[in-house]
C-alpha cells in the first residue's frame, strides 16, 4: 500500500470516527430540555461543517495526481489538524 492509500485511509478513518460521534451526540441533543437542545444542534451543525470539510479534502486527494499529491500533503495535514481542533471545540462544549 502507498503512502497516499495508507494517508487516505487513515483520513477515511477519521471521518467515520466523526460520524459515530455526531450519531450519538445527535440522539443526547434529542433528549434534551428545548434550550439545551437548540444549543446543542448549533455545536451538531459546527460538527458536521467540519467533517464535511474534511470529506471534501479527501475526496481532492483522491482525484490529485500522484505528483501533486505530494506537493498537496503538508497543505491538507494542515487543514485536517485545523478541522480536528474545531470538531474537538465543537464536542467540547457539548458536553
Amino acid at each position: 500500500m502507498s503512502e497516499r492509500d495508507e494517508y487516505v485511509d487513515k483520513l477515511k478513518a477519521r471521518l467515520d470516527q466523526w460520524d459515530a460521534e455526531i450519531k450519538k451526540l445527535r440522539a443526547r441533543a434529542e433528549e434534551a430540555s428545548a434550550d439545551a437542545r437548540i444549543q446543542q444542534q448549533k455545536r451538531l451543525s459546527e460538527m458536521r461543517t467540519q467533517r464535511d470539510k474534511a470529506e471534501q479534502k479527501l475526496k481532492e486527494m483522491r482525484q490529485a495526481g500522484d505528483e501533486a499529491w505530494a506537493d498537496l500533503k503538508s497543505g491538507f495535514d494542515k487543514a485536517i489538524d485545523s478541522m480536528s481542533k474545531a470538531f474537538d471545540e465543537a464536542r467540547s462544549r457539548f458536553r
